[in-house]
């Protein structure tokens, strides 16, 4: 394990033109103090846990001081904002510091964020809030116990200095880690600025640190568009099966290496609703939970456009084209699963579409549903009298409990063996919005921050039992309908 001073520093993305960025350092955060540490996070790099309870943690972590061998930048794109094109965005208030390789080998960028001005800030402050990035370090967590690609978090570090969004809050910094935070955008602003070689040599760039066996082929570029494509498509159909809102897919915000990627005003599916909205900002739903396969494509055609200098409109129509049949199959897997099936049939869409229309009009809770449904008892005549009484129309439960009873007979698996396969699918725990908002509360107003950690602990095990913690899978209280989250969350 390291020390933060020996930590093995790189910055390859420094390495390339002055174009692709603005070295600058962070803004000193003024009287920082440390909210949380991510050990988990930690070890991704090989950080000793130790070093959090040094004072020189503090210092390097909200950009105070300089970490050995970093070399701070703020990256420069452009994108698609609401379906608006932005001719250029860029890091406004994040600085990347550099790469670090842990002895696996492997290469995590840390990124603070919430470290000042930059010249891609605009009007903003450059500041994070201490309520944002606590969702995010959290959310990150979360994603990483479901299984679904996700950048991480290492700390949050606070500050007493006053920030306004809505209100008058407090400054935070958040250290961010992924092996990349090259994003849909990156292309865009080369694309449209007509500074085609510097498209390629950004592709050329990502090519070679993340998908090195795509170096020496002689399409590399079109095969690149392809896997992210295939990415993209695999990374909407986790989203879609889990109940996950994004609520600001913007081109900015699309990894390129399909990773779930900047996390603002999220939301997990509460009582089913396909339309489900998380981002208060968002008026007229472009980014609603049902239209999020849809912008996934939408964005990648942006991207695919972006490249089109350097790959034949034929290639990129032949990657997009790959993207329904892809997210199709992933997703309708993942529904297997989640209902307990060996496989899912072409005659499995209706019983999975009359469920949704079911959990719908009926306002039944997707996770505690699934979750339920594990404990789903198959021999004829079983009333499943927990199941139904979750719904107002039970006639209509009865009627598909039946088909559905049909269909598991038909694979032969024994009900205990499928329990265990449902619940290693079905997650107990999801990060919803009223626990995030406990503890937010309690670390703005009381300074306490025991219930980050407490979460942190739940989440990275979202199947387990875990029953001392029983009461963070119970409905959400009726005040938590009043939570609105918005692109400043």
């Amino acid at each position: 394990m390291r020390t933060v001073e020996t930590l093995q520093f790189d910055h390859s993305f420094a390495r390339l033109p002055g174009a692709f960025y603005t070295r600058l350092f962070p803004t000193p955060l003024p009287t920082p103090y440390l909210v949380h540490f991510n050990e988990d996070a930690a070890g991704l790099i090989d950080l000793h846990p130790k070093e959090a309870a040094r004072p020189e943690f503090i210092d390097y972590f909200s950009g105070n001081r300089l970490l050995p061998g970093s070399e701070p930048l703020a990256m420069l794109y452009s994108g698609h904002q609401f379906g608006v094109y932005v001719p250029q965005l860029g890091d406004g208030r994040a600085i990347l510091l550099g790469e670090v390789r842990n002895q696996a080998g492997e290469r995590w960028e840390m990124q603070l964020k919430g470290a000042g001005r930059t010249p891609y800030s605009r009007d903003g402050d450059g500041r994070a809030v201490l309520r944002s990035t606590i969702r995010e370090y959290l959310c990150g967590e979360a994603m990483q116990g479901l299984g679904i690609p996700t950048t991480r978090a290492l700390s949050i570090v606070g500050s007493d200095q006053k920030i306004f969004r809505e209100t008058v809050e407090t400054a935070a910094v958040l250290l961010r880690l992924a092996p990349s935070h090259v994003r849909f955008g990156s292309f865009q602003i080369f694309y449209y600025r007509r500074q085609h070689e510097l498209l390629r040599t950004l592709a050329d760039y990502v090519i070679a640190h993340h998908f090195p066996a795509l170096a020496e082929k002689k399409e590399k570029h079109a095969l690149f568009l392809m896997e992210v494509v295939l990415r993209t498509a695999r990374l909407m159909a986790e989203w879609q099966a889990v109940g996950f809102a994004h609520g600001v897919m913007n081109t900015d915000n699309m990894s390129i290496l399909g990773l779930t990627f900047d996390y603002g005003p999220f939301g997990f599916v509460e009582a089913y609703d396909p339309g489900f909205i998380c981002n208060h900002s968002d008026h007229i739903g472009r980014y609603a939970f049902n239209r999020q396969p849809q912008i996934g494509l939408w964005n990648l055609s942006a991207l695919a456009q972006s490249l089109t200098p350097l790959i034949s409109k034929e290639a990129a129509t032949e990657a997009l084209d790959q993207y329904e049949p892809v997210f199709n199959a992933h997703y309708t897997t993942l529904m297997a699963r989640k209902l307990g099936l060996k496989e899912f049939r072409n005659e499995d869409v209706p019983l999975l579409l009359d469920l949704l229309r079911l959990l719908q009009s009926n306002k039944i809770d997707y996770t505690h549903f699934f979750r339920a449904l594990g404990n789903f008892k198959q021999a004829p005549g079983e009333r499943n009298s927990d199941l139904r009484a979750r719904f107002i129309d039970i006639a209509a439960f009865d009627a598909w409990a039946e088909r559905y009873r049909s269909r598991l007979l038909a694979d032969t698996l024994p009900d205990a063996e499928r329990k265990r396969a449902m619940d290693r699918i079905n997650p107990k725990y999801i990060l919803r919005n009223y626990l995030a908002q406990i503890a937010i509360r309690k670390a703005t107003e009381e300074r306490d921050y025991t219930e980050i950690g407490r979460l942190l602990h739940l989440l990275r095990r979202p199947f387990d039992e875990q029953p001392e913690m029983a009461r963070y899978a119970e409905p959400p209280p009726d005040w938590a309908k009043e939570i609105q989250v918005s692109c400043s969350s």
